[in-house]
């Protein structure tokens, strides 16, 4: 190995999300000038590092120094300094106050800053607060600097030791040698893997206690984030034991122990052994036995006989129910919780909104809420009564010290309504349906809304088809389409798609289409062209970026939303003299950009300029724009829906991606003017019934399919549903005896 010194002249490239860089280093004492590659946390012009490595000759660039390690050197001419202090590491000094910094202390400014910091204040425009944030964050940095170089050798990025930090702070590396596998809980994109790498490296056998009880959670934790609840404990042990290269039956004993201890509950579940994390366990049973509280609890009563109430919301609406929309009002009436579901067309708006003036007419007080914000402003466009999600319905807020969520609301402190209404209740998973579940005191009507053959939720459970497959709720599926529904052919082909029928394309003057094409390429060409120019030119008043949305059932490949969004990011937001970019690892942002958040974050600080609110909270699916990108502090800012304002720096910006193409179960409880789709080749476990049919239903105006008739046929044929280990059905079945 061998050791170069010298000052970073130039970037040639530097991915913000794990630090690999490529930059020139220059030695004006040699003199020499060199290419470097490898890791560096943060790098800026101007500053020195001492790298370790060595020298390779790559086919296309010719000889680099690759570097496998590093120690910044901090710099002593004031052109330097000044370069360092406004690289972006301290917040709030751009390059306007570093400037000023460096004018009055020369190169004494490091020394200032970290022995005597009160005499920043001397500096015009910095007080005492400013002047103890810079010499913290300069603190930090030096800090920050020895657990960079302690965690190279473990072959852990910058990027990932910047998360790391964030995390543990000073106690970093005295966290990492106690427990590696603490990692896997704390650090968001570190998993079992890389935490098992570094306990290798400090020595952890493979049989250590720790190694595998993480290694069970971390099982777990992967069928959690596919939807299930629980493990069959003999799977459980056979894939854990995979896993960690020792026998099933070291896994079944310390799952034992485990269980034991609290951290596990295993249980006989229709006959076969099954494993919980405890929340998930707690969850479904207090979901269970308070839907079952709610059903059976007195109700305060319905003023008036039921159907000419009925008859008189029919004449005040103009709008005549069928036999079994009726039927729907008088369960829900009825009954302490009742669902109600059926597909798009099906009248399920009418019904809520029959049900709410019935309320109305009885002085109820009456709550609606959704999953989603798209989900809760539609139904308040729909039915003209005010809806919000459930998390904001709860009260939800972010408990300090915990990388989680609470409710203001729950038993101790419950919703004061005598009925509540859930609508899309399809999106709804086991842990917010407990939580609503809290909120709810006994004697509320609870009337759950939804199309139970849409896509399971994204988070673990299977709600409402467990509720429905009970038998123990009362329940009215929808099946009649109207006659105004039936006009589009967006509503008619859904219920084709979802009775195993092929869809009716092409028909002229209708609203669903299939452009054939042969191969991913002319696929890919179409969607383009539809997106930047035929169909801009087609409906009046189209907003690509706001109107149009491409879904794919699949994120990698040419089809996938990770490509399709650099290509649409091309020709729907060019580059463009004035409009600033970032570059986040292989994203790359530019304002203007539709974008997504792709992770809850209950921490991230929204505001409202118009009404100056502000809050906390940022979830798994909101969508908005990219309204500014401040380069000189690394910053984005994005608007989202009802102008809420959120800021993202680089220990977040992994949070957010390209949104102009999204997948299908990233779309669900969205509604879009146009949706336009590939169908090709996809894996049989996505190219799926219900899948193309959850598709089809996000369209309000038009359906274009671009791709392979034959591939939509298969995916009306393939009925396959992933089965969910869900306790919920089994659970609630039990009160049928």
């Amino acid at each position: 190995m061998e050791e170069k010194t010298g000052i970073l002249s130039d970037i040639i490239y530097h991915n913000e999300s794990n630090g690999y860089t490529i930059a020139v280093i220059e030695n004006e004492e040699v003199p020499e000038q060199f290419t470097a590659v490898g890791y560096l946390h943060n790098p800026d012009r101007g500053r020195t590092y001492r790298l370790t490595g060595k020298w390779k000759n790559h086919p296309t660039y010719g000889e680099q120094f690759a570097f496998e390690s590093y120690v910044e050197e901090m710099p002593k001419t004031a052109e330097g300094i000044q370069n360092f202090l406004s690289s972006g590491l301290m917040k709030g000094v751009g390059k306007k106050t570093a400037q000023a910094i460096v004018n009055r202390f020369g190169e004494d400014t490091l020394r200032i800053i970290s022995e005597e910091p009160h005499r920043l204040t001397e500096v015009e425009g910095i007080g005492k607060v400013k002047a103890k944030a810079i010499s913290d964050a300069f603190a930090a940095h030096q800090e920050f600097a020895g657990i960079v170089l302690y965690f190279q050798r473990f072959g852990i990025s910058t990027g990932y030791a910047m998360r790391l930090y964030k995390v543990y702070g000073s106690d970093t590396i005295k966290t990492i040698e106690e427990n590696p596998y603490q990692l896997i809980d704390d650090v968001f994109g570190i998993g079992f893997r890389k935490a098992d790498r570094i306990a290798q490296l400090l020595g952890v056998p493979g049989n250590d206690p720790q190694r595998i009880r993480s290694g069970i959670r971390y099982t777990l934790w992967a069928h959690i984030n596919e939807g299930h609840t629980f493990v069959p404990q003999k799977q459980l042990c056979e894939l854990a034991g995979d896993l960690l290269d020792i026998s099933a039956e070291e896994v079944y004993e310390t799952i034992v122990q485990m269980a034991f201890e609290g951290d596990l509950q295993v249980e006989n579940l229709e006959g076969r052994a099954v494993v919980y994390l405890l929340p998930y366990f707690m969850a479904e049973q207090k979901v269970c036995r308070k839907l079952i509280e709610l059903d059976r609890t007195d109700l305060k009563p319905i003023r008036g006989d039921m159907d000419e109430l009925i008859r008189l919301t029919e004449r005040q609406t103009g709008i005549e129910l069928s036999e079994n929309q009726k039927r729907a009002v008088k369960i829900a009436m009825e009954s302490g919780v009742a669902v109600i579901t059926g597909g798009p067309g099906t009248g399920k708006t009418t019904i809520i909104n029959t049900i709410m003036t019935i309320f109305q007419y009885n002085d109820f007080s009456t709550a609606i809420a959704a999953p989603t914000g798209r989900a809760a402003k539609r139904i308040t466009e729909t039915s003209g009564y005010e809806a919000s999600t459930i998390h904001r319905l709860l009260e939800y807020c972010y408990s300090e010290g915990e990388d989680s969520m609470r409710f203001g609301k729950n038993e101790e402190n419950p919703l004061r309504f005598d009925a509540v209404i859930i609508d899309e209740a399809s999106m709804i998973d086991i842990m917010l349906m407990k939580g609503l579940l809290d909120a709810i005191p006994a004697g509320t009507r609870l009337i759950i809304v939804g199309d139970a053959d849409q896509l399971p939720p994204v988070g673990a459970g299977n709600v409402l088809r467990d509720i429905i497959e009970s038998e123990v709720i009362s329940s009215v599926k929808l099946t009649e389409i109207f006659r105004q529904a039936k006009e589009s052919f967006i509503v008619v082909n859904a219920h084709k798609i979802n009775k195993g029928e092929y869809p009716d394309i092409n028909e002229r003057d209708k609203d669903f289409f299939l452009l054939h094409r042969k191969s991913e390429k002319e696929m890919l060409a179409t969607i383009l062209d539809l997106c930047a120019r035929r169909l801009p030119s087609y409906f009046d008043d189209c907003d690509p970026l706001r109107d149009l949305q491409v879904l794919t059932p699949v994120r990698k490949g040419l089809l996938g939303c990770e490509n399709l969004n650099k290509e649409l990011q091309k020709i729907l937001n060019p580059p463009c003299p004035g409009v600033k970019e970032k570059r986040f690892g292989d994203r790359l942002f530019r304002e203007g950009d539709k974008v997504m958040q792709i992770k809850n974050n209950y921490q991230l600080e929204w505001k409202r300029f118009y009404d100056f609110t502000d809050g906390q909270g940022v979830f798994n699916g909101d969508c908005g724009f990219i309204h500014t990108i401040d380069n000189e502090f690394n910053e984005i800012t994005v608007v989202y829906e009802d102008n809420k304002y959120v800021t993202y720096d680089v220990t977040n910006l992994d949070e957010l991606e390209l949104a102009y193409a999204v997948t299908v179960h990233k779309s669900q409880g969205s509604e879009f003017p146009v949706i336009i789709m590939p169908v090709s080749w996809f894996p049989p476990v996505l190219a799926t019934r219900n899948l193309l049919y959850t598709a089809v239903t996000r369209a309000k105006d038009a359906v274009i399919l671009v791709g392979s008739e034959d591939k939509m046929r298969a995916m009306v044929d393939n009925n396959r549903i992933l089965e969910r280990y869900s306790g919920l059905k089994p659970r609630l079945k039990q009160f049928l005896l």
